[in-house]
């Protein structure tokens, strides 16, 4: 609910605060007082765009400032959504510029328009001639049904088992196109792939070929090098390994004659082991050099296949070669495993759509048991509000299709006239019995769900006092459970307020304003005496103005 209005320099209100209450709020004023301006400063608060006309002051800015308690509202999901600081006591800014400029905020954070309109709809409802055109939108007439079906979890489930569905209808449909392009291509990826899987290939395989092939063209020169190398150490009085030995039996002699000596010695000894195991490993290296003559011919003949497979791929690697296999192998299950895939997909959104069938299924029922309940209520309502031979046709019909909200269509049909023909509301419904009708409707809605703020501007136009009565005994019982104001020319409606608020508009020398104050009791009796009687405040009209406010 809203507690607290503050405008500044906005149309012709200079500076105004004012505080509201719960319960039922009446506006009442003279024709032409600006009753309507507090509806546009509103509006503003609520998403409404602007611009300069609106200011008062044009080198001034413009600032209206609403602050509302939102506890009641479920709200916290959406200050989430939207990086916004939750507060049960929630102000709204909005700022026009000399410039042009719009800003708004919420709990002093800038926000878009689009985000404040999508909260102002959740806390404010005002209540007009146009706004009785939501009476004839499907969605509206569904919401009110399903409020009284106590509908909320079911189609809560049941939304989010339609996206799901969408999305698994989707995963068959991508499937079956992939199929489809995977198919025209099946042969020749069926090719590439068997090319590669019969290679073998391994991962590392590339570098040890191509070292190994290194190997086997220089065979004879490794061959000739290790064999005149083992030659210099072994031949015999003048070989590598008959000199150092001649080398060491010298130094062992005049090891003993000097501890110079004895160093020496002991580091041939050294070099002759390693010379000796140089000429070992020299030796088997020769022994090994013999070679397959056809081991040259399949290592080249397997390095060339990896060569062609990385050309044909465009690819420097083994590994990226095997990667390409990867990718084929799955483009290639895609029509090999076509029919096991294709089950598993339609067998996903044949049980979703099993399960959104129940579903739809518990909804409709629900739909189905509450209308008789609707229709009577809102037919007593509207005999109340002057219409008794007001009549709804309301029917459901179960289809085919998954719809947003189920599988219902739905007809919603209304007659005003006793014998008269049904037919839809915008058709055959006066706008004054279009308003009555939202009334009846937001008072049926008010039972079942958190309704926001509702603001009437003038619903008891043209309507008689009997009536008028009626109407505000109804908005003074749906006030126990929300807030609500009214704009109101009657005096009927005025008394019922909680509170009443009186629009008024000052004009001097050099300016006119518009003013808005709370009424005490005492300035509540002149003010409806006066809307009884007229401009001369009779006695007999201070006396009926006040049994009004007491009953």
């Amino acid at each position: 609910m809203i507690t607290h209005l503050a405008i500044k320099n906005y149309a012709l209100i200079a500076a105004l605060n004012i505080d509201f209450s719960d319960g039922l709020t009446t506006i009442t004023g003279e024709t032409g007082s600006g009753k309507s301006i507090l509806l546009g400063a509103l509006g503003l608060v609520l998403g409404n765009r602007a611009d300069l006309s609106v200011l008062s002051n044009k080198d001034s800015k413009c600032i209206i400032e609403a602050t509302f308690h939102v506890d009641a509202y479920k709200l916290q999901s959406f200050f989430a959504k939207n990086d916004l600081d939750y507060e049960a006591d929630t102000i709204i800014r909005r700022e026009i510029l000399p410039s042009g400029k719009s800003r708004a905020f919420i709990n002093d954070t800038p926000i878009t328009l689009n985000i404040l309109s999508q909260l102002g709809k959740r806390l404010i409802d005002i209540h007009s001639q146009h706004q009785t055109l939501a009476l004839s939108s499907k969605e509206f007439q569904f919401q009110l049904i399903d409020a009284l079906a106590n509908n909320d979890k079911h189609l809560n489930s049941y939304s989010r088992g339609l996206k799901a569905l969408k999305e698994a209808q989707k995963a068959l449909d991508d499937l079956l196109e992939e199929q489809k392009t995977a198919q025209a291509s099946y042969d020749y990826n069926l090719h590439l792939f068997t090319e590669l899987e019969n290679a073998k290939l391994i991962a590392e395989e590339q570098e040890t070929l191509e070292e190994r092939l290194q190997f086997l063209e220089n065979i004879d020169t490794i061959k000739l090098q290790l064999s005149e190398s083992f030659s210099l150490i072994e031949t015999e009085e003048i070989g590598l390994q008959a000199q150092l030995f001649l080398l060491k039996n010298k130094l062992e002699k005049l090891s003993s004659l000097s501890e110079k000596y004895q160093a020496l010695n002991e580091r041939i000894n050294t070099v002759n082991i390693e010379f000796l195991d140089i000429s070992s490993e020299i030796g088997l290296a020769l022994e090994k050099v013999d070679f397959d003559p056809s081991e040259l011919e399949k290592t080249t003949s397997r390095l060339q296949l990896i060569y062609d497979l990385q050309q044909k791929h465009n690819v420097n690697s083994i590994t990226d070669l095997l990667e390409k296999q990867k990718q084929l192998e799955v483009k290639v299950a895609i029509v090999n495993d076509a029919s096991s895939l294709l089950k598993e997909k339609e067998q996903t959104v044949t049980d979703i759509s099993s399960k959104l069938e129940e579903l739809s299924q518990t909804i409709h029922q629900r739909r189905e048991a509450v209308l008789p309940k609707l229709i009577k209520q809102l037919e007593a309502i509207l005999a109340k509000l002057g219409m008794k031979h007001a009549r709804f046709d309301i029917n459901l019909a179960y289809q085919e299709n998954f719809n947003t909200n189920g599988k219902d269509e739905l007809s919603f049909l209304f007659t005003a006239n006793k014998g008269a023909t049904f037919g839809e509301l915008k058709k055959v419904a006066s706008g004054g019995e279009l308003s009555r009708i939202m009334l009846a409707v937001k008072t049926v809605l008010s039972k079942y769900k958190k309704l926001p703020t509702l603001i009437f501007d003038e619903i008891d136009t043209g309507v008689s006092g009997e009536v008028a009565g009626q109407i505000a005994q109804i908005m003074q019982v749906m006030s126990k459970n929300m807030q609500l104001m009214a704009i109101t020319h009657l005096p009927q409606m005025a008394a019922k307020g909680k509170e009443q608020l009186m629009v008024s508009k000052k004009t001097t020398t050099t300016a006119t304003h518009t003013n808005i104050v709370k009424l005490s009791q005492e300035q509540r009796i002149d003010v409806i005496a006066a809307m009884i009687s007229g401009a001369t405040v009779s006695d007999a009209a201070k006396a009926h103005a006040k049994s009004l406010l007491l009953n």
